[in-house]
């Protein structure tokens, strides 16, 4: 037995060195005649059931050590063979070298990041301080600061991501408002560019998106001046053509409360299935500051008056670039990336 698998590791050494090495359907044919199915090194094997158990150990050990040999042994003639080919091929081909090359795309900033800067830009213009703030909050800051009572319908569960008793990922960026209030004097402006997260995943709403709110607080701040400033804004987000309406609403920390609209940018206010027929899209919330936020606050309400906007910037995006679903913001297509 020991002579048989000495015999054809030689045969094999031979066949082997015998070719010239510029084919791989050479050496293919080499692998399949000792190591395919029906090759001789898997004959071999097959021989070991005709032992008996003494001899088995030793011959087994015997042709698997042939096996591996022929094995690594082909393995190296495929990568001679390739690195020959490929050398054939470049010295018989031509390369035009006046051809145009391939090139790479370029890149190009995020729409949603072109908005964040672009409103924190104007906003900075216009004297208003940034803070991020952050994105875990306790229910303080995140509800009862603002005036939440504890009934109310966003603190459900199918609202909000709770990661522990009274702790969250921040529905709103509203809270950061009340970590500034705590930590600076009126009068001031500031803005609260973020992300926020919220149960909800549909055509224009996603479960995590950015949001940018707005607190001014002075003595003998109003309403109009509220609208006016957002009226400012839509102005340069959307051109001096842009219509706008405000609604009455309800938000627990401002009073009164309204929802701002801007005329659909899909039927330029005619009505269609993304603005339901109404000619409007909503684009976010505003109101005068309610005396109780101020008090929470340390913030004397008979003294002080104020007002504070909302607005999601992926809305804004969509807006601007008439964008009909979501997703498309944060599903990463090149195809639509490159929009922009």
């Amino acid at each position: 037995m020991s002579e048989s698998i000495s015999k054809l590791k030689q045969d094999f050494e031979a066949e082997l060195a015998s070719l010239v090495l510029t084919s791989k359907e050479d050496v293919d044919a080499i692998r399949v005649k000792y190591l395919g199915k029906k090759g001789l090194v898997t004959d071999l094997l097959k021989q070991m059931g005709g032992l008996s158990a003494e001899e088995r150990p030793a011959y087994g050990k015997k042709v698997n050590e042939l096996k591996e040999f022929v094995s690594e042994a082909i393995e190296k003639a495929l990568l001679v063979a390739a690195d020959a080919a490929l050398q054939k091929k470049l010295a018989s081909g031509f390369v035009d070298i006046s051809l145009p090359e391939n090139g790479i795309s370029a890149g190009s900033t995020h729409p949603l990041y072109d908005v964040r800067e672009e409103i924190i830009d104007f906003f900075a213009h216009m004297g208003f301080e940034v803070d991020f703030g952050r994105d875990i909050e306790t229910d303080w800051y995140n509800f009862e600061a603002l005036n939440t009572p504890p009934d109310h319908p966003s603190r459900d569960m199918q609202d909000t991501f709770y990661l522990a008793d009274k702790v969250m990922l921040r529905t709103h960026t509203s809270g950061t408002q009340i970590h500034y209030m705590e930590t600076h004097k009126p009068p001031f402006r500031m803005i609260a560019p973020g992300h926020v997260f919220r149960v909800d995943s549909d055509a224009t709403h996603a479960p995590m998106f950015q949001q940018c709110e707005g607190l001014v607080v002075d003595e003998n701040i109003t309403f109009a001046q509220l609208k006016g400033v957002l009226q400012v804004f839509m102005d340069k987000l959307f051109g001096s053509g842009v219509k706008t309406r405000f609604r009455p609403s309800f938000f627990p920390f401002t009073e009164p409360s309204a929802e701002m609209d801007v005329s659909c940018v899909f039927c330029k206010g005619e009505g269609c299935r993304r603005c339901k027929g109404t000619g409007w899209m909503e684009i976010g919330g505003c109101g005068s500051v309610d005396p109780n936020v101020f008090i929470n606050c340390g913030i004397d309400p008979e003294r002080y008056t104020g007002f504070a906007f909302g607005f999601g910037l992926d809305r804004i995006a969509m807006l601007r670039h008439a964008i009909p679903e979501i997703g498309l913001l944060t599903g990463n297509d090149e195809r639509f990336l490159s929009q922009f």
